[in-house]
């Protein structure tokens, strides 16, 4: 019996993934549950474990390829007489009952379900067609328009246009086709607006960025060169995404932690007895922000740009999201879903156990999305200020600088004194068609009252 393996829907975004490395060969008898490959998408890696015992005797994929959700990868044979690929004719492979490719009406549903993941465009019957960002860049390179690309057949789910179709109508192309004077323009390589308005909401991040290449002499002496992995690409497009869409703005503030150090301080032994792990600086900033995301309700929110005009839509819940370094390089932000409902204790315990699962990369996919609000300690590093990229499609972030001991005026009526205190600066980079630097000065010195003001 045959079992076709097929790449795994990782989240509702995401459409398509990168194969990593197979650790299994046409021939390999493998276990259920064994892991047969991993795989990258922009929101995590993971390993795709076989659904059936079996031997393994087709690979359709290379490492390095891009695979669309739901497409046959591998395929395996149950019964213990089974030939690899090379021996056995590919007439005899046939799909079974075991296969795992949801129904197509499943699959349309949730291509539906997407909040705008990419905007429909109108086909000449009325209907819409998505057109995933790998198609629309290779539609841009090879200069064909709206018109002409809704002229494709697509042989995807629902009648989607894949990689394939577009390459196979390609070689049969003599002539481009003449865009209709009602239609947009055909956008040039060096413009691709046209091509960026049907691109997905900043929720989906599925954007293909276009950055001019840089020419470098590879043969020049004394070069070491480093090819970006998936999630460092992933964090480099979505990096230069949130500069062009968001017109970041900045509030710089300094925050007396003196009463904090002393709380923390005065709990850190019974606290590490009963929790096992140090209490950091970080749960009493988390309980500040939230407060501050109480007082303004505004800043949790994210924007929705793929309307016009834009809307802005605030959560009722806060969902913290916590930059952390990966042991193996890159940055990935977990999420401590309602942590409005959270005390000092609970933040502390969820910070600490994501943390620890962020480097390893076994973070679930639920928690590495839905944030409304970021926070990034740069300070860890030992640096003073810095200015974050804002985490689209949220309208803020906060920056932590290193907590050190400097000199602070004291106003008192007996005169003023310069004491040594504990202080941090903390910077909110902010997006300014939302905020405006009133909010976002606001906001910013709200995060550093309560912080000099903390009560236990």
């Amino acid at each position: 019996m045959s079992v076709e393996i097929v790449m795994p829907k990782m989240g509702e975004s995401i459409m398509e993934g990168t194969i990593l490395k197979w650790h299994k060969q046409p021939g390999d008898k493998v276990e259920v549950d064994e892991t047969i490959l991993e795989i990258s998408t922009d929101k995590v890696d993971t390993e795709v474990p076989s659904p059936e015992a079996g031997i393994l005797t087709e690979l359709l994929f290379k490492e390095g390829d891009v695979v669309e959700v739901g497409k046959v990868i591998a395929k395996l044979e149950t019964n213990g007489s089974a030939k690899t690929a090379a021996e056995k004719p590919a007439a005899e492979v046939k799909p079974t009952s075991k296969e795992v490719i949801p129904p197509l009406s499943e699959k349309a549903a949730e291509i539906k379900s997407e909040v705008k993941q990419e905007k429909p465009m109108s086909s000449g019957n009325g209907e819409g067609k998505f057109y995933s960002p790998l198609v629309l860049n290779i539609a841009q390179k090879e200069g064909i328009g709206f018109s002409e690309l809704e002229k494709i057949s697509g042989t995807g789910v629902g009648g989607r246009v894949s990689k394939k179709d577009i390459l196979n109508y390609l070689s049969s192309r003599t002539t481009p086709a003449k865009e209709s004077p009602k239609t947009e323009t055909k956008p040039e390589i060096s413009k691709p607006v046209v091509f960026q308005k049907t691109e997905s909401k900043p929720e989906t991040q599925e954007r293909k960025i276009q950055v001019p290449q840089q020419k470098i002499d590879y043969n020049e002496e004394g070069l070491s060169v480093m090819e970006f992995d998936n999630i460092r690409q992933k964090m480099a497009e979505h990096m230069i995404f949130s500069k062009r869409v968001s017109p970041h703005v900045q509030a710089i503030a300094e925050c007396d932690l003196t009463n904090v150090d002393k709380i923390r301080s005065a709990m850190s032994e019974e606290f590490l007895q009963k929790e096992g792990f140090k209490l950091s600086y970080m749960p009493f900033i988390c309980e500040a922000v939230i407060k501050a995301l109480k007082d303004f309700p505004l800043v949790n929110s994210v924007i929705d740009d793929s309307v016009v005009p834009y809307k802005a839509i605030t959560r009722n819940s806060i969902n913290l999201g916590i930059a952390v370094a990966m042991d193996n390089g890159g940055l990935i932000v977990p999420v401590i879903h309602n942590s409005d409902g959270m005390n000092l204790i609970g933040i502390a315990r969820s910070l600490n156990d994501l943390a620890k699962r962020a480097r390893i990369k076994k973070l679930t996919l639920n928690e590495i999305q839905g944030g409304t609000f970021s926070i990034t300690n740069f300070g860890v590093f030992g640096n003073d200020i810095g200015i974050p990229i804002i985490n689209q499609p949220q309208v803020a972030i906060l920056g932590l600088g290193s907590i050190k001991k400097r000199p602070v005026v004291i106003e008192t009526e007996e005169g003023d004194f310069v004491v040594p205190r504990k202080t941090m600066i903390i910077t909110l980079s902010f997006d300014h068609r939302l905020v405006d630097g009133a909010l976002g000065g606001m906001f910013t010195m709200r995060i550093a009252h309560y912080l000099e003001n903390y009560k236990s």
